[in-house]
């Protein structure tokens, strides 16, 4: 008997699969809004993630679309998050499902002559992926290296979690694959015709300061090295 229907080449069906996969990943980590202002270097990128004490981490559920801010850190090429076991983020993000996160650095307000001409100095990464789960064995060095990227020097000197803490904790990590970055810097870009007008035109810079540390007054002790380097540094 006699059939219209061809077997299916499994090799064609992956390669169909992966080039679709590959395709996605072009298409929404293109800048396609100035793209004279992306940036390409993994170097660029680990800045924007290193210089960051939070991201915002976009995902759905059943519930909706959520988008979450969470401390992060980076170790290599993996940004990392933790939260508690019972986190609805952290419940969903480790089913391997597509999130997106964002980490943005406002350097500046920049004021033109004319309002729509008015922009912001920025550093920005955008990472898209699933997130992988940190094992259990790789949990209390990966929080360690967070808390040294927090304080230099300071995971020497507190007490390390404990089993109970541990376990209820939930570490996760996502490939610093697939990504797109994009900045800003300089100052405004009037048209011709506005560059006469009698206002004034510039960027006020904008940066991130530490400030004197603020003692608790149970403390036990009144100073400490890192402390003091921190502030400096």
């Amino acid at each position: 008997m006699s059939t219209d229907v061809e077997p299916v080449n499994q090799d064609q069906e992956n390669s169909t699969t992966k080039e679709s996969t590959q395709n996605q990943a072009q298409s929404r980590t293109q800048i396609r809004r100035i793209p004279k202002n992306a940036r390409t270097e993994k170097e660029f990128l680990y800045q924007v993630i290193d210089s960051a004490y939070v991201c915002h981490v976009a995902f759905q559920d059943e519930h909706g679309t959520h988008c979450i801010p969470t401390a992060c850190w980076r170790e290599h090429n993996h940004l990392y998050i933790h939260g508690a076991n019972a986190s609805r983020m952290m419940k969903q993000l480790q089913k391997g499902i597509q999130a997106c996160v964002t980490i943005t650095h406002i350097d500046g307000i920049v004021l033109a002559r004319a309002a729509f001409n008015h922009s912001m100095n920025y550093r920005s990464a955008m990472i898209y992926g699933s997130f992988e789960v940190v094992p259990s064995e790789q949990k209390a060095a990966s929080l360690a290296h967070f808390l040294e990227s927090l304080v230099p020097g300071r995971q020497a000197q507190v007490r390390a979690g404990n089993f109970a803490e541990l376990a209820g904790t939930t570490v996760l990590r996502i490939a610093l694959d697939e990504t797109m970055c994009k900045t800003r810097s300089g100052g405004p870009n009037d048209d011709d015709e506005d560059m006469d007008l009698p206002v004034w035109a510039g960027v006020l810079p904008l940066q991130l300061s530490k400030g004197e540390p603020v003692l608790d007054p149970s403390s036990k002790v009144q100073t400490a090295t890192h402390v003091d380097a921190w502030l400096a540094s």
